[in-house]
């Protein structure tokens, strides 16, 4: 059932990122005042990933390594992280992971720092403390939070 919720959340993720990314080239629908809500209050501009946000991410993506969901992972790795490693060399290991140790190592107490478009995690991952992480990097790319310990 977690793995399941996991893929689920990693999907809904993907797909907010994707959403977030495309543009509309439709001029007629540009507005001519500044944006403003259905109150008519003036919109603000999205807040930048803060520390809750990258603590969120950081424990989604250690249940999607060690679930063995590669593709979920590897969408979580940063641009210099994936010139580095082969989508399908990275599913591969994901994979080993899950075999090796199972799925039900989840990240517990996840600390983030942020300064910045760069951010910092500790966590512990239960039952396997040589994969414990103090100070893991992290990256702002696109306005989400992406893994750089590459």
């Amino acid at each position: 059932m977690r793995i399941r919720a996991t893929i689920t959340l990693t999907t809904a993720l993907l797909a907010a990122l994707a959403a977030c990314s495309s543009s509309s080239d439709d001029k007629a629908d540009t507005p001519h005042s500044s944006p403003t809500t259905a109150a008519g209050t003036p919109a603000t501009a999205p807040a930048a990933p803060d520390a809750v946000d990258l603590e969120r991410v950081a424990d989604t993506y250690v249940n999607l390594y060690f679930a063995g969901v590669g593709d979920g992972a590897y969408a979580f790795l940063s641009k210099r992280c994936r010139a580095k490693a082969d989508p399908a060399a990275y599913a591969a290991t994901v994979g080993q992971a899950a075999k090796d140790y199972g799925p039900d190592h989840p990240a517990t107490d996840v600390h983030a720092t942020v300064s910045g478009n760069m951010g910092r995690v500790s966590y512990k991952v239960k039952g396997l403390p040589k994969f414990d992480q103090q100070g893991q990097p992290w990256t702002v790319e696109g306005g989400a939070w992406k893994y750089d310990a590459c």
